[in-house]
């Protein structure tokens, strides 16, 4: 059995929510000028840098865990030491550690930090992080995958970058259910009834559920979003949802409790390995792309340091090692050339994945919603969290 996903580990939101909040509102005082963001770079008498990233989201040697190969490639190559730290369990908790030294225009003592993309939009709307040389990084200019090059929150992706990618889709029990699942609206199908899970959180939830209803998630409206939460209100009244999970949906679908789940592609790659009855799908509506990236914080030291690394895992071989390890949609194509011509026929298969390289046809139906406003986020968060029971 594969270790359990990075996102198993997640925690429910709620900790957090007072940082969120204030990322939310972009509080006007905390914003960072661009003129404002920059430190004297130490990157050529410092050959080193503090890299801050999720649990489980790197490769690690089979026989030492300790050992990390693509960070070690890295240091061997350059001579720049890596600190690496897993210390990032939830969007909202971090930000809440950090934000502290970003508002008051202080060293954060990280050089590189991966947030999900809803939460890289406040840093990059409040000017904490800073714009990287895409000239000092020529892999990432030749290899980001075209779909994750134009987030609605950061034009020309000149202050974030994907470390990994991933689907909101559907996963269901083929066997057990004894039917497709082809559309979203399958889910609300009266055999699903009482057997069938949504995401609670928000940012993880709604553009799924936009898109089963014919929205345009790259620039939804409003109407866009309350036709989903009526919707969802009548679900909830009919007992036809079985709850709003976070990552337990895993457990679920495992024991059979639930039949069908709003599922990221990464933890269903993990669960087909002890269970092949398991199916991931992009509905023909279409599915959200979504990306958790690597950003520079403001007054990092050691910035031309932490655009080489990043510009490091850009390299297709290093991306494929990284995607062999971790299974999440891997944000450079070009990788998937260099696992099919792996000598060792399980990576090899690993380029034929859909959940890590999808196909074109899936491809067409993905989409990366646009941002929550911070105007629009406190009445929309309301108004789900009251759905939800959050």
């Amino acid at each position: 059995m594969k270790p359990l996903s990075r996102r198993t580990l997640l925690r429910a939101l709620g900790a957090g929510a007072g940082a969120a909040a204030l990322a939310g509102c972009g509080v006007p005082a905390a914003y960072v000028a661009p003129g404002e963001r920059a430190a004297a770079d130490r990157s050529g008498a410092e050959k080193k840098l503090v890299f801050a990233n999720w649990p489980l989201y790197i490769d690690v040697d089979e026989k030492d865990p300790q050992k990390r190969p693509t960070l070690q490639e890295f240091e061997q190559r350059t001579g720049i030491s890596v600190k690496y730290t897993e210390e990032i369990n939830d969007n909202d908790e971090f930000f809440g550690k950090i934000s502290p030294a970003l508002m008051n225009h202080q060293d954060t003592g990280r050089d590189i930090i991966v947030v999900s993309d809803w939460m890289a939009s406040r840093y990059v709307r409040l000017g904490w992080v800073q714009k990287m040389d895409r000239a000092a990084q020529p892999h990432v200019d030749r290899h980001l995958d075209p779909l994750l090059r134009k987030p609605s929150f950061d034009a020309g992706r000149l202050h974030t970058v994907p470390w990994q990618s991933g689907i909101t889709g559907i996963a269901y029990n083929r066997k057990k259910l004894g039917r497709e699942i082809r559309h979203t609206s399958d889910l609300w199908r009266d055999d699903l009834r009482g057997r069938v899970t949504l995401l609670s959180g928000m940012d993880e939830a709604f553009a799924l559920l936009m898109m089963g209803n014919g929205a345009d998630v790259t620039r939804w409206t409003a109407d866009d979003f309350h036709t989903m939460t009526d919707q969802l209100r009548r679900l909830v009244r009919r007992r036809h949802i079985r709850r709003f999970t976070g990552n337990d949906y895993i457990k679920d679908l495992s024991s059979g409790d639930v039949l069908a789940a709003q599922a990221y592609s990464g933890d269903i790659i993990q669960l087909q390995a002890d269970n092949p009855d398991i199916e991931f799908v992009v509905p023909e509506e279409g599915a959200e792309l979504w990306a958790e990236s690597l950003m520079i914080p403001d007054l990092a030291r050691h910035k031309r340091n932490a655009e080489a690394l990043i510009d490091h895992y850009y390299r297709p071989e290093v991306a494929a090692e990284l995607a062999a390890s971790v299974n999440y949609v891997c944000p450079v194509p070009a990788a998937r050339d260099v696992l099919a011509s792996s000598g060792e026929k399980e990576t090899a298969k690993l380029a034929e994945n859909p959940l890590i390289f999808p196909t074109d046809d899936m491809r067409k139906r993905l989409a990366t919603a646009r941002d929550m406003t911070a105007r629009e986020r406190p009445a929309f968060a309301k108004e789900w969290n009251e759905i939800v029971g959050l």
